[in-house]
């Protein structure tokens, strides 16, 4: 069950009037072209529509029943890609409870009970979960990424098929129970798809 907080979510008429930082068009799946916008928040930089194509063409585009999980989920973008997609959960995770809020409503705009939005601090959150998930997305503040922290939890709960999603400022190193399959370059992100390695 998600948790809930007091935010009311209101469609804007004129979405193109708003920054262009706190509003995000869904670009596949059922909801495709939906517009949703979210609270401003310097630290939220929502992953581009080129780069979400890319993403899931990766992904494969149909990820019905797979279950995700989008640590630093800021607008949430990559969860309600997925759940457009089919996926049977999404978990996105977030300390800044206004981003929170506006996930949760732009689920229930959506109409979505698939959507499960936490409050919680993503490194924290990760050593207390225990559910395995097929696709798990780190997209972190590049300033403050603890990335053989973060790999290193990801990999406990990929499931056995799971792949994981990283943005990053660098080229990443990966520990030796994942390899990089897929690799690519935005402006100045580089973005990768990792599964874990072969025994």
């Amino acid at each position: 069950m998600a948790e809930s907080y007091n935010f009311t979510f209101r469609p804007n008429p004129d979405f193109h009037s708003l920054p262009l930082a706190n509003r995000i068009r869904i670009i596949g799946g059922q909801w495709r072209g939906r517009r949703l916008h979210f609270p401003a928040d310097q630290g939220v930089r929502p992953t581009p529509d080129r780069v979400r194509e890319t993403l899931f063409n990766w992904l494969g585009q149909d990820l019905t029943g797979a279950s995700t999980l989008e640590l630093f989920g800021g607008s949430g973008a990559l969860s309600l890609e997925a759940l457009s997609r089919g996926a049977a959960l999404a978990v996105t995770v977030d300390r800044n409870p206004l981003l929170v809020s506006a996930i949760i409503a732009a689920g229930a705009a959506l109409g979505t009970d698939r959507l499960e939005a936490r409050c919680a601090d993503a490194y924290a959150f990760f050593t207390h979960e225990r559910r395995l998930f097929d696709v798990i997305f780190l997209d972190p503040p590049f300033a403050k990424a603890r990335w053989p922290e973060l790999l290193g939890q990801g990999a406990a709960r990929l499931a056995p098929d799971g792949a994981v999603y990283v943005e990053a400022r660098e080229p990443i190193i990966v520990p030796p129970n994942l390899a990089i399959v897929r690799r690519h370059k935005a402006g100045q992100v580089h973005y990768h798809l990792l599964r874990r390695a072969p025994a």
